[in-house]
């Protein structure tokens, strides 16, 4: 489902070269999550990025559902994005000007894939009954980062990445929200790559790998 190799990546700072992923390998299967981890600044984020088609490596292959991330034409990789994946941050993202349920819909709309039985057990697993017709602003931040979870499987993408999709919340607050989202995200058939810099958080997941001077390990 997802094939990286080979991955490189710099950024030049007032002529100084940084080298922040090199020769990165990685392989992830459908219906899978996996924990991405790793110290602040080890390009966790930018990995993401790259997957999702947002910024480009400086060489490299990414594969992702037959398609050439690394190369592909931007107008393929926006429909990517609109159909077969899905971001989740740790900023919500959600429409000022848009109902919650409006927001929920948002995406599936875009890529016109409804599906009213998992819209409706989404919106009660989640907590979301009594709070449709309301905005963002009239929401706490534990249920706008539910809001933008919901958003982000209603279509029922390929694969979610996520980028500390909890690093908002309290402790206790994050612990039931991982947990929810991780058993939705299986209920979907979705695959999650999720970075975070918590080891609570990436024991919801498959698997865990370390990113540490531009390449991933496994760990226990």
């Amino acid at each position: 489902m997802l094939s990286i190799k080979n991955l490189c990546k710099s950024y030049h700072y007032a002529e100084v070269r940084q080298d922040v992923l090199h020769q990165l390998e990685f392989e992830m299967r459908s219906a899978s999550s996996v924990a991405l981890l790793g110290e602040s600044g080890s390009g966790k984020s930018t990995l993401l990025h790259l997957i999702a088609g947002l910024d480009r490596p400086d060489s490299g292959e990414i594969n992702f559902a037959g398609y050439p991330i690394h190369s592909e034409r931007e107008s393929i990789l926006a429909e990517l994005r609109r159909s077969q994946m899905s971001l989740v941050f740790q900023q919500f993202h959600l429409i000022p000007t848009l109902s919650i349920l409006d927001n929920i819909r948002f995406q599936a709309a875009l890529c016109q894939r409804f599906d009213n039985h998992y819209e409706t057990e989404l919106i009660e697993r989640l907590g979301l009954v009594g709070q449709l017709d309301k905005y963002p602003h009239q929401l706490s931040r534990g249920q706008q980062q539910r809001v933008a979870i919901a958003r982000s499987l209603l279509h029922k993408p390929q694969l979610v990445l996520a980028d500390e999709p909890t690093g908002n919340l309290d402790e206790n607050s994050s612990l039931e929200v991982m947990g929810l989202f991780s058993d939705l995200v299986k209920q979907a058939g979705s695959s999650l790559l999720m970075v975070t810099h918590s080891q609570a958080m990436a024991e919801f997941m498959d698997r865990r790998v370390w990113l540490h001077n531009g390449k991933l390990a496994e760990t226990g």
